[in-house]
């Protein structure tokens, strides 16, 4: 017959509710009971559901940024490590709460040994050297130095240093869309640029041989020509496997699986006006750029991990109750009236100090400090390359705009020079050379013009992304 020991059982039941409602006051709400009481979602909440939307139609800036925020892989992975973060930050605060698990056992001896230690005085006891053993044990933390209050910290801040490095990621993404997105734009004008520059010269060589039949223009009019188309060809080619490689860049940035044709693209380059100042740009780059809020989130995790290190020389008191059955099945003594199964169970405290540990705890410490201050470096470090990059945005912001203004009006002076050297050489005035070359700088002014606005367009991105700006 079993016999049940209330006053242990009552302890126990008294323990285990009184540190359930000590820790619920300065800690995390306690689990809900049931199959989704402590469950962890692992889809991360951050990040919106992928789609493979389909590319029906030419897609604008925008919904090339929409699309590849919901299918890029690594904003989707960078959204998992948030999920990590939760789970790691669920089992740091698991530490705060009373442990419950069964153990069971069994031992052999050598020697015959008693089930169950005496009650009082000349009691009879069951002896065996097989002992079984079934136990219901609680452990709870009372004391740690602020090992679990600083671990918790610690993987909380590096929670959010997950959100602002997905953050980051986000805002990276957004500009490499938009720097192939306008190389795309330009690079189309270029194109339109050769091709018709390969429609002039085409009817300009038909005007050479129609000059020739009336022998008002050399043979050597017509080669000069033919050979200029032939450059004209080959460099159109050349642009055109350009924007291929473009378009298979946007489509990988994008997460679609699709080949470069079926996505296409519409927009047009613009001209905005931007005025940023370098100091107070600077200064909302410390207080917006997502990576430089994750690296001080990181130090300053860092930084309770070694408090935790330190807290490893402080002893531990923690809180046990125990209560199960002990049996044998084979006695070697059963006296009259003895069970061979009996419960037993206790309520305590126990105080674990380190004493000698050959500089473990030293080490450790020693260890995360080290960690802290190279951290801390790379926060220094990553400040000054904010400095770098806010400034080097604005320059290149300032500079591609003058290049745009500078060579949209050579573009008009290419143009009259072309006209008037086609006027000179209708009237025999002037040379084949110096037409095809009054051509030539026409093109090179437009390919010049529209790669300065790319590059102006991107450089207004690149400095959203050194400052931090959610545009």
């Amino acid at each position: 017959m079993i016999k049940l020991k209330t006053s242990v059982l009552t302890s126990v039941l008294l323990l285990t509710v009184a540190g359930c409602t000590a820790t619920s006051s300065a800690g995390p709400q306690a689990p809900v009971a049931g199959s989704g009481g402590s469950r962890i979602t692992l889809v991360p909440s951050a990040l919106p559901e992928v789609h493979s939307r389909p590319t029906d139609g030419p897609l604008d800036l925008g919904q090339c940024i929409e699309i590849a925020l919901k299918n890029n892989p690594q904003v989707i992975g960078a959204g998992w490590d948030i999920s990590e973060a939760k789970a790691e930050k669920k089992i740091a605060s698991a530490a705060k709460w009373p442990t419950i698990g069964f153990e069971s056992g069994y031992r052999h001896y050598l020697d015959d040994q008693r089930l169950v230690m005496p009650r009082r005085a000349n009691e009879p006891g069951v002896y065996g050297n097989d002992i079984f053993s079934n136990d219901i044990v609680l452990r709870m933390p009372i004391f740690t130095a602020g090992r679990i209050k600083n671990e918790i910290k610690a993987v909380d801040l590096l929670s959010q240093s997950a959100r602002h490095r997905l953050a980051r990621t986000r805002r990276e993404l957004v500009f490499n869309i938009s720097q192939v997105f306008y190389n795309i734009l330009a690079q189309r004008h270029i194109i339109e640029s050769l091709d018709f520059s390969k429609k002039a010269l085409e009817e300009h060589e038909k005007r050479v041989n129609d000059l020739m039949s009336v022998q008002k223009a050399a043979k050597v009019d017509l080669l000069r020509t033919e050979v200029r188309l032939a450059d004209i060809n080959q460099r159109l080619v050349s642009e055109k496997n350009v924007m291929s490689i473009l378009h298979r860049v946007l489509v990988n940035f994008i997460g679609l699986r699709k080949p470069q044709s079926e996505v296409q693209i519409k927009g047009d380059l613009q001209l905005p006006a931007v005025g940023a100042n370098l100091s107070d740009s600077i200064a909302k780059a410390y207080v917006q750029r997502a990576d430089y809020l994750s690296a001080e989130k990181q130090v300053a995790a860092q930084s309770k991990r070694l408090d935790v290190a330190r807290a490893g020389h402080w002893p531990i008191v923690s809180a046990q109750a125990s209560y199960g059955l002990r049996s044998t099945a084979d006695s070697t003594s059963h006296p009259a009236g003895a069970d061979t199964t009996e419960d037993v169970g206790f309520v305590g405290f126990v105080l674990e100090a380190p004493i000698f540990e050959g500089g473990a705890i030293a080490a450790r410490t020693r260890s995360a400090r080290a960690k802290l201050r190279s951290m801390q470096e790379q926060l220094r470090k990553l400040k000054l390359q904010i400095d770098l990059d806010v400034e080097t945005a604005i320059l290149n912001t300032n500079s591609s705009h003058e290049r745009v203004v500078a060579t949209e009006k050579s573009i008009e002076q290419a143009k009259e020079s072309l006209r008037i050297e086609r006027e000179k050489y209708e009237l025999g005035k002037g040379s084949i050379t110096d037409v095809l070359d009054a051509q030539s700088a026409l093109l090179d002014a437009q390919t010049i013009y529209y790669h300065a606005l790319s590059d102006y367009n991107s450089a207004i991105a690149q400095l959203h992304l050194a400052v931090g700006d959610e545009k």
